[in-house]
């Protein structure tokens, strides 16, 4: 058993949850030996406070509810994964589990297989963000006038 390191599972779930569910069943279709999964818990839909913190040292409040999907799921070689992502998305929720239990089993291959394809389009989206407000800049400036010197 290929046992993770917690920072580094974190950031993988992490991952996981941003990515688009296209980019995520694109990267899971290259994975072969998919394994068996039982349902542990979910899929379902649920609702978590989200907090919010005013000023850098201000006391947190709450802001308000965000609909998550979740499901926790174990595979055939026993590993239990969790599966958590904004929004209603039920199937990314139960693919992101199945994810995770293979990520505490083999993490150098999912990251190779799946995570590596994941950041390529997170950066892919994030660059194209950055172009679209380049494309939008406007650029000041002013005049001086001699008598101001």
């Amino acid at each position: 058993m290929d046992s993770a390191d917690p920072v580094a599972r974190a950031d993988a779930l992490s991952l996981l949850a941003r990515s688009e569910a296209a980019d995520l069943q694109t990267a899971w279709a290259s994975w072969e030996n998919r394994p068996a999964i039982n349902r542990i818990r979910g899929p379902a839909i649920g609702l978590v406070m989200v907090r919010g913190k005013i000023g850098g040292g201000g006391a947190p409040f709450n802001l308000g509810e965000a609909t998550v999907a979740r499901a926790s799921v174990r595979i055939d070689s026993g590993e239990v994964g969790h599966g958590y992502c904004l929004g209603r998305d039920t199937d990314k929720a139960e693919l992101i589990a199945v994810i995770d239990a293979l990520y505490q089993r083999e993490a150098g291959n999912v990251e190779f297989a799946i995570l590596r394809v994941l950041r390529d389009a997170e950066a892919a989206r994030e660059q194209r963000r950055r172009e679209e407000a380049a494309a939008t800049k406007v650029e000041f400036f002013t005049l001086v006038r001699g008598e101001d010197e």
